[in-house]
């Protein structure tokens, strides 16, 4: 097989713990891999190592030509095997319609009567983190075609050096904060995927670091729509905090590759900077379709730290997170990355 399709046409955070998977793949197979992406995260898969080409989906609410010229472009594709990473009906129609002949995802849904190879997984029950559901279906594609898997290992997004370090100068300029110093990324915003602290409690998250790492300088990192909640949590924590916002998205990934800590909730950013092994500081509802468990970042082992609401408390409720205990855990582990 040498054109394979890999379906991920989710939010960003599903996309990147997808990254495993094309490495997977990519590693495992001399092959020429396209992924299918929403349009806003076609520039984050040009950063893939593992992809060779994308295609961006314009999503079911798309105009009915651009329906017309994504069905276009996967029958032109000439693919030997879909892999749907993300399956519902109307992706499992899709790979029927573009007329693919080996059509793989889970097998869950309706949806499954469209595909001619199904793998059971049972992600309902959050039993494992979501990359390794994604591991495990192209483990079971390579094990059909008789490959025998390469396995990946972090990072899995990566910026050459000389180029980071003159990337981290400019943006030390723009921020006005100092380049030799250790930054660290608070992302307060959610982008809807998943509850999260409130402005005041990443503000005094970031007191209390500060006050045990003072060499530290303060990032607030900003998405589009989140730049009031960067600036209102940066003047909550005072001592120079800065917001940072209105990066395309690439340079987004290396504003989160400069970071020496990154802190946020179970969002986009937060995979973007695990991907690239920045030690992380994640915060989760205990839903069990969004726990800690299930949307472990990418970190490797040693590198990711995770909260929740504590016993006791609504699974969802974030306002029982306990700031300064968090801050007892983080500042002794934080310390060799933010001193």
């Amino acid at each position: 097989m040498k054109r394979i399709l890999v379906v991920r046409n989710d939010k960003i955070g599903d996309f990147m713990l997808a990254w495993p998977a094309f490495a997977l793949l990519k590693a495992s197979l001399d092959c020429h891999l396209t992924a299918l992406v929403p349009g806003y995260t076609q520039p984050l898969a040009g950063l893939c190592p593992d992809i060779d080409a994308v295609l961006a989906d314009p999503g079911k609410n798309g105009d009915a030509a651009a329906q017309k010229s994504l069905l276009k472009q996967l029958k032109n594709g000439n693919f030997d095997a879909v892999i749907c990473l993300f399956s519902n009906f109307r992706n499992a129609k899709l790979m029927w319609q573009a007329g693919i002949p080996r059509r793989w995802a889970p097998a869950t849904k309706l949806a499954q009567v469209f595909y001619t190879h199904r793998v059971k997984q049972r992600r309902s029950e959050s039993a494992k983190p979501e990359y390794e559901y994604n591991l495990d279906l192209v483990r079971a594609f390579l094990a059909e075609n008789g490959i025998t898997p390469v396995e990946p290992s972090p990072p899995y997004l990566h910026f050459e050096a000389d180029e980071l370090a003159a990337f981290r100068v400019r943006q030390a300029t723009a921020l006005g904060i100092d380049a030799d110093r250790p930054w660290l990324l608070v992302h307060a915003g959610s982008g809807g995927s998943a509850n999260n602290l409130s402005a005041a409690q990443y503000a005094e998250l970031i007191t209390r670091l500060k006050a045990d790492c003072p060499v530290a300088q303060a990032v607030l990192t900003a998405g589009p729509g989140e730049e009031a909640l960067a600036k209102e949590v940066a003047g909550m924590a005072g001592d120079g905090a800065v917001t940072a916002s209105g990066l395309p998205l690439p340079d987004f990934c290396r504003l989160l590759a400069c970071g020496q800590l990154f802190v946020a909730g179970s969002t986009g950013p937060l995979h973007i900077a695990a991907a690239l092994d920045v030690p992380t500081v994640g915060f989760f509802p205990l839903r069990r379709s969004a726990t800690p468990l299930r949307w472990r970042p990418l970190n490797s082992e040693g590198r990711h730290l995770a909260f929740h609401p504590p016993a006791g408390a609504e699974a969802e409720d974030m306002s029982s997170v306990n700031v300064a205990a968090v801050a007892d855990k983080v500042s002794p582990w934080a310390a060799a990355f933010l001193s």
